[in-house]
């Protein structure tokens, strides 16, 4: 089991940037899969935002190229996400995933709201 708490989001004008934190309970070293996603809309399916293997390879929705880092760094159990170049469109709840083997763990999410 490992518990994962978001931190970070808030409200920030259009062309600004926050950045994200997900601390685990333990260390995440053995997590293979850490990740970000986010909600636009109620009842809207989650979405990836960008991912990180416990080896160091990223992937990142093309939406978000080039504006957002994830960085990993297992001496905090920690995973960030730094946003930057926000657009409106970016507003949703985000949520921090981790994977160990077959299991899945989510955070509560966090809210980011781009304004225009």
């Amino acid at each position: 089991q490992v518990q994962l708490v978001e931190l970070g989001g808030g409200l920030v004008q259009a062309g600004g940037s926050l950045r994200l934190s997900c601390a685990a309970s333990r260390s995440i070293f053995s997590l293979n899969f850490m990740g970000w996603y986010r909600r636009q809309a109620p009842g809207k399916a989650r979405e990836l935002v960008a991912t990180i293997t416990s080896s160091g390879n990223t992937n990142y929705a093309d939406s978000v190229k080039g504006r957002f880092t994830i960085h990993r760094d297992n001496a905090e159990n920690t995973v960030y996400l730094q946003m930057n170049s926000l657009k409106p469109e970016d507003t949703a709840v985000y949520y921090c995933r981790a994977d160990e083997g077959t299991w899945g763990y989510w955070g509560q999410g966090t809210q980011v709201t781009v304004s225009s």
